[in-house]
């Protein structure tokens, strides 16, 4: 069995969702680090232009975004689950919002003046100055809108007012007892607010969600041990992509074309290659890289567009 692989940097909280989730599964894997903003030489040739962090590397086969990764994940060690299939709806449903209303705000509230001085004091102003343009870059484009640091911090404590109800009558210590997908959905915002002490006593105020996210934070990150990148494009290129799902598939006009598939929301470079499988959760494209080889590159079937090359 191919080893799983985390491309990630240390301060990305998408990254850190997906490390929580490694520690949570007891899962062994290995570390390549990527550079926190463009360019991503390394990380490109395996994903064809996806950009975004982390990317789950199995062998030849590439998973973009957490919300599949978490799948791909549940597909490794399928206890303790993610994703009970009882409440399966209920926990994607509640990951969107995370997303969508809570991620947004917490970025916005990261990123104020005061505290944005605190994550930046070590860069020089050339790299603040990169970094910005960066990150305008990433998030244009897109359908996700930008939430005014006012609008944001106005709003910060319905959300968490919300969750202090919500943990305060749960029957466990998790959103809806025993842990699952939705509780590493929503702390890893919580764990970016905490990052600075300008912004963590908007979790600390709140001590129910201050206690939960010390618990989610408990599951670690599972036992890593580095890699470099140009090792894992190597086992890219020796391996060969795992066999396609069985199962349903949508098997319309689009597979087995050339095609473009893109984010929706931000970071929507395109990636090109032959669609192979259209499934429920799950869209592959293969593709040819003069240094990775032949890769299967999974992206998620929601948050994505999928058109015809050259469209």
């Amino acid at each position: 069995m191919s080893e799983l692989i985390l491309h990630h940097y240390p301060t990305s909280p998408y990254a850190e969702k997906a490390r929580l989730m490694l520690g949570f599964k007891g899962l062994s894997w290995r570390s390549v680090s990527i550079p926190p903003m463009m360019p991503k030489p390394d990380l490109t040739a395996l994903t064809g232009g996806y950009r975004k962090t982390p990317v789950l590397q199995v062998g030849a086969d590439i998973y973009c975004d957490t919300a599949l990764i978490a799948r791909r994940l549940e597909q490794e060690k399928t206890q303790p689950a993610l994703f009970p299939q009882h409440l399966d709806a209920v926990i994607s449903g509640f990951a969107a919002w995370a997303d969508t209303q809570v991620f947004p705000r917490a970025v916005s509230l990261v990123f104020q003046p005061e505290s944005a001085a605190v994550r930046f004091a070590r860069f020089t102003e050339e790299q603040r100055q990169a970094f910005l343009a960066d990150r305008a870059k990433l998030f244009s484009g897109g359908n996700a809108q930008r939430v005014p640091l006012e609008q944001a911090s106005v709003e910060w404590g319905a959300i968490m007012a919300r969750l202090e109800r919500q943990l305060s009558h749960a029957e466990g210590d998790f959103l809806l007892g025993e842990a699952t997908y939705a509780d590493f959905a929503l702390a890893h915002c919580l764990w970016f607010l905490k990052g600075t002490p300008v912004t963590a006593p908007l979790v600390d105020l709140y001590p129910e969600a201050a206690a939960w996210v010390g618990r989610v934070l408990g599951f670690g990150h599972g036992a890593s041990s580095e890699l470099s990148a140009a090792e894992a494009i190597e086992i890219a290129r020796a391996g060969t992509p795992a066999a396609l799902p069985e199962g349903p598939a949508d098997q319309g006009p689009l597979v087995g074309q050339a095609v473009e598939v893109a984010a929706t929301d931000y970071g929507v470079e395109a990636v090109a290659g032959t669609l192979l499988y259209c499934g429920a959760e799950e869209l592959i494209v293969q593709r040819q890289d003069p240094r990775a080889g032949t890769v299967n590159v999974h992206f998620p079937r929601l948050g994505f567009r999928v058109s015809p090359a050259g469209a």
